[in-house]
């Protein structure tokens, strides 16, 4: 594409991450675990040598091309696109899966006093299948054009800083009201490693986890992280279920903060003490109160699997991985009858210690850590058993891909 020489090409790997515990509360700036898989985005890039960006994608079609010296504004802002073609229109329609990824990393980087001077020359590609699956492959995405745009810039940017950069791209450029844990998996995390974030706090560490003789960074071998496909497919901000959910969290918190008389503090449910909670969830009605018990109950699990994953107890830990799945669906509300009917199949498949919903719950996939020794029989149980009960769905899936064994990854660099 670029015309120049092989070894000039610079690639960004950027992980796809999992979140084993702290589902869906992170908005509420709850504590959370997550780590990185062995899969995920590549970016092969190099400087342009001048401001034009000329990207290529390996899923989408058509190309990409804007300037990086245009003013970005978030796709609610304008009639216009950036490159003068009105929103809906054929060109524009080619573009809305993937070309507003790069553009909000360029917004971002200029909203936070960033001066670019050089765009890229690329060529995207992520994990075939992958793209809808829940394992925040669009956080992936848009922490791969940081990378990219800072890396051909010469920018000095922080891991932390970079957290805040992609939560500029999915809160306000793209108006998804999803909360940090995304981008600061795949940002923060090390391989061996269970990253631990409090979101509220913005503070993480890495807990490593020994072996039975007390080694550290041999507990990978012991397990294996399982992806379960359903077949759903179902982009984020067209399904009113995530931020209607985020909403009535916080309509749950004002409730219980007035209730207490902190009617100033900001509406979210890390800001009410649990025996605030106790004491005045009387007053939330039989939604909010799902909603509300979900983060209380789902921090406290945060906290033992911390514990546990520091003692290299698995088999705890998987049981607290599947609580919080069940909470999920019965307290959160985020399932649909293929996920649940997944959820319920790896639980109970040879092996795992755990399952649980990956992403949102509205569509994608679950994931499990299962026994290294018997990761593969897990996944032939659960290719015969999906099939059973969702025959059209599995139909649609690439049998050999409908469950794929994976490892625990490393964080997103610059290669």
């Amino acid at each position: 594409m670029s015309g120049r020489s092989a070894n000039e090409v610079r690639i960004v790997v950027s992980p796809y991450r999992i979140c084993p515990l702290g589902a869906h509360i992170d908005h509420q700036g709850g504590t959370v675990s997550s780590m990185t898989i062995n899969k995920g985005i590549l970016l092969g890039f190099v400087p342009s040598s001048d401001c034009q960006v000329l990207l290529q994608s390996g899923q989408f079609k058509g190309e990409v091309m804007f300037s990086v010296d245009e003013e970005q504004l978030p796709r609610n802002a304008t009639k216009l696109n950036n490159s003068g073609h009105v929103k809906g229109s054929s060109i524009e329609q080619e573009e809305c899966s993937w070309g507003n990824y790069p553009r909000g990393a360029v917004y971002a980087l200029q909203k936070t006093g960033n001066h670019l001077k050089q765009g890229i020359i690329g060529f995207i590609c992520g994990e075939e299948g992958l793209d809808s699956s829940g394992l925040s492959s669009s956080a992936a995405v848009g922490v791969a054009y940081l990378l990219a745009f800072e890396s051909a810039n010469n920018l000095k940017i922080t891991p932390t800083e970079n957290i805040e950069y992609d939560r500029l791209i999915e809160n306000e450029y793209l108006g998804l009201k999803n909360g940090i844990l995304d981008q600061s998996a795949i940002l923060l995390s090390s391989y061996g490693c269970l990253t631990c974030m409090d979101c509220k706090t913005k503070e993480h560490k890495l807990i490593r986890s020994p072996d039975l003789n007390g080694n550290l960074n041999v507990i990978e071998k012991q397990f294996k992280i399982l992806l379960a496909f359903s077949g759903l497919k179902q982009a984020l901000i067209t399904n009113p279920g995530y931020n209607s959910r985020v909403s009535e969290c916080r309509e749950a918190a004002n409730i219980l903060l007035q209730a207490s008389g902190n009617e100033g503090t900001e509406p979210v449910l890390s800001n009410v003490e649990p025996e605030v909670y106790e004491e005045h969830k009387s007053k939330l009605d039989a939604s909010l109160l799902r909603r509300a018990e979900h983060y209380f109950s789902e921090n406290r699990r945060v906290l033992k699997g911390l514990e546990a994953w520091a003692s290299g107890d698995l088999e705890e830990f998987g049981k607290l991985i599947s609580a919080s799945g069940l909470s999920s669906i019965q307290n959160y509300e985020s399932g649909c009858e293929p996920l649940i009917k997944l959820y319920e199949i790896l639980v109970n498949a040879p092996g795992v210690f755990g399952a649980r919903f990956s992403g949102a719950g509205f569509r994608g996939c679950c994931i499990a850590f299962v026994d290294a020794d018997r990761a593969s029989d897990a996944a032939s149980l659960i290719r015969k058993e999906y099939n059973k009960v969702q025959p059209k769905l599995a139909s649609q899936i690439d049998q050999e891909k409908m469950v794929l064994i994976c490892d625990a990854g490393d964080c997103a660099r610059v290669i």
